[in-house]
């Protein structure tokens, strides 16, 4: 399972739309960032540090095919970019991301 954070209203318009081509970020670089379960705290606390009205959203990457690379980030740890859409039939949930009093997120369970 792949992991990603994105606003609450992006993904909403991706779940109107069938697919999710990104955003910010994403668009950019011309792939869709993802984070493992052992990397999506530190993915949050980086880039979405203080931000409240978040999705997390979980994508079971074994359907995802060629399209998903591993690729060195951070300190040369390998992170999953998807160069293509994601299509909905491979996310599994999609959760909200609150901020915890102490300003961090709060994580559901994560498969690991």
């Amino acid at each position: 399972m792949i992991y990603k954070i994105c606003p609450l209203s992006i993904w909403r318009e991706a779940e109107r739309q069938g697919s999710f081509s990104g955003y910010g970020i994403d668009q950019q670089d011309g792939y869709i960032h993802f984070s493992t379960a052992v990397q999506l705290r530190e993915t949050a606390a980086r880039h979405f540090a203080g931000q409240d009205g978040l999705a997390l959203v979980a994508v079971d990457e074994t359907v995802l095919g060629a399209a998903l690379k591993w690729e060195p980030a951070r300190g040369g740890t390998l992170f999953p970019h998807l160069y293509s859409d994601l299509a909905l039939a491979a996310v599994r949930w999609t959760r909200p991301l609150p901020l915890g009093a102490d300003g961090r997120h709060l994580f559901p369970e994560l498969k690991y």
